[in-house]
């Protein structure tokens, strides 16, 4: 490694070191966040009619620090979700459209001449279009898999290397990619193991009766809505690392654990029935690994935040398990036979693994001043 190249960045949910308990400074940023988040929904709502699980999903995982997957059939309002949410919060954005040509220095950008005179030639680098906060990669199945592994190596160091030199990406840095879930034709499906270095995959479906009929009405009536920036970028770091230090008990992380670990087939999981995870065996042909326990942790606080809690307990874990698990777990054939999709393994999974209850808030009384 050179003298002048920084540090790698650690993973976006790896464990992080013991920050020690809350501080009074920790909570009011917290409250702040859950203030701003209001605010945040309602610029969002300027732009995006419905989608609020969609819309609370892809806050979490930006203030989780990780990257998400956006899964929908077209004309679902994907791309505009994420240029809104840019803009809502001040972020710099850009867009990368996925074809199946499209190189990885494209992307990432790449040494070229430098014409601005000297001894001899020289190259510069010029960055690509990742170098912005928030990235939209737009149908990433669309483009070969060199490509997307230069986009998901960037995702996982936070940098670039170009001719021996490394060059950090801004931070916060957040890849939103798309995926259409109803075409394969020319498309390259994301392996199973990089479909893992997404912190959630979050599904978009149709909106009901009545907000099509607003979308309707909004999109043919007139010029769209401006959004104004209500968290700027200092804020956003702020509130991603108050979040790191909200309170998880020992119930609750051994239920997301335990959540990743049943999902596994063959896996032996203390206190849950092993009648009850016959189905694992039968229907899913490779399960979640420590990974997933580690996102379900994470965004769980991050869901707690959004609400103005200090703490986060198993409905958050089960309420963020099926955008966590549904890209890590990979039904067989008996269960393509059968019917069942990944979000159906997860909703049995969750019923068949019991919550531990919470020790009372004397655990709690540790991390806050």
């Amino acid at each position: 490694m050179s003298a002048n190249a920084p540090p790698a960045a650690a993973p976006p949910f790896a464990p992080s070191p013991a920050e020690g308990p809350a501080t009074e400074a920790d909570l009011a940023e917290l409250d702040r966040l859950a203030t701003s988040y209001r605010a945040l929904t309602e610029q969002i709502g300027r732009a995006i009619v419905g989608q609020t699980e969609a819309v609370e999903q892809t806050c979490v995982a930006l203030l989780a620090g990780g990257h998400a997957l956006l899964v929908g059939v077209p004309g679902l309002a994907k791309t505009l979700l994420v240029r809104t949410l840019a803009e809502a919060l001040d972020l710099d954005f850009n867009r990368v459209q996925f074809t199946p040509d499209l190189m990885p220095a494209d992307v990432s950008g790449g040494e070229v001449p430098n014409h601005a005179g000297g001894d001899g030639p020289s190259f510069r680098f010029e960055p690509g279009p990742i170098f912005t906060n928030v990235l939209l990669a737009d149908e990433i199945n669309r483009t070969p898999p060199k490509t997307q592994a230069a986009l998901l190596e960037a995702m996982q160091e936070r940098q670039v290397t170009a001719a021996g030199r490394r060059h950090p990406l801004p931070d916060p840095f957040f890849v939103l990619a798309t995926q259409n879930p109803i075409e394969s034709e020319g498309t390259y499906p994301l392996p199973e193991a990089q479909l893992d270095r997404f912190l959630l995959q979050i599904a978009i479906d149709y909106p009901s009766e009545e907000d099509e009929v607003e979308v309707v009405r909004r999109t043919t009536a007139g010029p769209p809505a401006s959004i104004e920036p209500v968290i700027g970028r200092e804020q956003l770091l702020a509130a991603r690392a108050a979040v790191r230090k909200i309170a998880v008990s020992d119930a609750t992380l051994r239920y997301a654990t335990r959540l990743a670990r049943a999902s596994r087939p063959g896996a032996e999981v203390s206190g849950v029935n092993p009648g009850a995870l016959e189905f694992v065996m039968e229907h899913v042909r490779w399960g979640a690994g420590p990974r997933a326990a580690q996102a379900l942790i994470l965004c769980a606080k991050a869901r707690a935040a959004l609400r103005g809690e200090v703490h986060a307990g198993g409905d958050d874990v089960a309420a963020v398990a099926p955008a966590a698990l549904r890209h890590r777990i990979l039904p067989n054939f008996h269960a393509d036979a059968a019917g069942l999709t990944a979000d159906d393994l997860v909703a049995r999974l969750i019923a068949a693994v019991p919550r531990q209850a919470e020790a009372g808030p004397r655990w709690l009384r540790e991390i806050l001043p």
